[in-house]
């Protein structure tokens, strides 16, 4: 394939699509092919600094817009979205290997996003405050905070990358949204529908970079002075470094970042529903999920019947060509992922785990693997796979198995599976995370919740109404109708 046959992605500046100032390109290889599956951008400190500037020329007017007509804009890109679901989809397989489904998906929750947002912002108001000053007059008011930068990822590219722009420009904010490295031409077609939507020129920018060049970029953002907020949705190794900088600015921060989400399935649970869950949140989208199913913690009077189902479930799974519709597995979004699934799986097998199924690659695409008798001493007990392998540590009772579902540096997502209601919310109030769902999967999103971890998995939160404390700046503002009398 020639590059001239490859799609490009320019940077958004002000309302205008261009080059990088020094002109400078990078690749994109398709994961599955190894052919070029996108050209991009590769912007300098000097192309971050111009976006900074025009998010911040945009911003006064952005503002003052109504929230209404900040809410329709954002309705009418979910609506181009969605009329470009297919090329969304086609981008998502080329650039970082999820299946067609995957990137269908994606839009899917995307645009619901979008339409959220607007309405979210919407029921944001005054609040009145008691003054126990006679003749004064108090209220609490949420204003937008300025330029926000939204950091997003490649692994739930079109999720994941509305997720960065859609709540702040509801509430009012300009944005520079700093692509992946993986999944630019992916990032690049949210924007599009932003700016054809008629977002007004610098409420939206883009910027995409190299790979090498990812650090100054970054920090050349942060260190703006117009930028008020960063968020990022990443490994818990980079959050580390962004929180830093952005502490060294006085900048807040909501940040999105890793996980090791337990699975705990209690000795009455309905085994069949167990793993299908378990099944579709270690594997959907090969496991490259923040919330993915990493370990199943189960009681050891019902192991046997979950693992028979369970491994069924992994060996009956499609795996090939991600840009097949029919294909449930695709490939790993690079050699470095492979390498780190395959050395974990090694490790454990190694030390004394079970291989029930899987541990094996074609290319890039490692077959869905299940392991068994997984302990503490093993790597992948405590490292974040993001890869199709899930592991089974078996407990003696629930206080063993939250025990367990607790012992890691993250706390994301989780889930418990019992017949007794009552007795898993119990269960759950105890397990350290920022999201639990009980007899459903650990992989689950929706745009009016709470979204957000504790502990390594970050701080913070996305979605609802919850994402006004994140882009707005909270302000106190007080009017002394009556002459007052000061003790000096």
């Amino acid at each position: 394939m020639s590059d001239a046959s490859v799609s490009r992605q320019q940077l958004l500046i002000g309302g205008e699509w261009c080059d990088a100032a020094s002109g400078a390109t990078f690749t994109v290889q398709n994961p599955y092919t190894a052919q070029p599956a996108s050209v991009a951008a590769a912007a300098t400190v000097a192309d971050a600094r111009r976006a900074a500037d025009a998010a911040q020329a945009a911003f006064e007017q952005w503002s003052q817009t109504p929230v209404a007509r900040r809410g329709e804009l954002l309705t009418t890109a979910a609506a181009l979205m969605e009329e470009r679901q297919t090329d969304f989809a086609r981008a998502v397989a080329e650039e970082t290997g999820g299946t067609f489904g995957w990137g269908m998906f994606n839009v899917m929750l995307a645009t619901g996003m979008l339409r959220d947002a607007g309405v979210h912002a919407a029921a944001v108001h005054d609040r009145e405050i008691e003054s126990h000053i006679p003749g004064k007059r108090m209220r609490a008011v949420r204003q937008p905070a300025g330029v926000v930068v939204g950091i997003a990822p490649w692994n739930a590219p079109v999720i994941l990358g509305t997720r960065a722009l859609a709540a702040p420009l509801a509430h009012g904010n300009t944005v520079v949204m700093k692509a992946s490295e993986n999944s630019p031409l992916t990032h690049g077609l949210i924007v599009a529908c932003l700016k054809d939507a008629g977002m007004p020129d610098g409420v939206v920018n883009l910027i995409t970079n190299a790979p090498a060049d990812a650090a100054e970029v970054v920090e050349a953002l942060i260190a703006h002075p117009a930028v008020r907020r960063i968020n990022f949705t990443g490994s818990s190794h980079v959050g580390r470094i962004i929180a830093e900088k952005a502490g060294r600015h006085l900048k807040r921060v909501l940040l999105e970042l890793g996980g090791k989400a337990p699975l705990v399935v209690l000795d009455d649970a309905d085994l069949d529903a167990a793993a299908a869950a378990a099944s579709f949140g270690a594997f959907m989208h090969q496991g490259q999920i923040c919330m993915s199913t990493e370990r199943v913690v189960v009681d050891r009077r019902v192991c046997d019947e979950l693992a028979e189902r369970l491994v069924a479930r992994a060996a009956a799974l499609n795996v090939g060509d991600p840009r097949d519709p029919s294909t449930q597995i695709g490939p790993l979004v690079n050699a470095a992922a492979l390498d780190r699934v395959s050395e974990l799986v090694q490790d454990a097998v190694e030390k004394g785990a079970q291989l029930l199924t899987g541990g094996d690659a074609d290319g890039l695409v490692y077959q869905p693997t299940v392991l068994r008798g997984v302990t503490p001493q093993m790597r992948i007990y405590h490292e974040e796979t993001f890869g199709p392998a899930v592991s089974i540590v078996e407990v003696d009772g629930s206080d063993q198995a939250i025990e367990v579902a607790n012992d890691t540096e993250y706390g994301l997502s989780a889930a418990i599976f019992s017949r007794d209601v009552k007795r898993a919310e119990q269960l759950a109030a105890r397990i350290q995370s920022g999201m639990c769902h009980i007899n459903d999967a650990t992989v689950h999103d929706e745009p009016q919740a709470p979204f957000g971890g504790v502990k390594a998995s970050g701080w913070g939160r996305f979605g609802g109404e919850w994402a006004a404390e994140e882009f707005t700046e909270l302000r106190w503002i007080s009017v002394q109708d009556e002459r007052r009398e000061y003790p000096i």
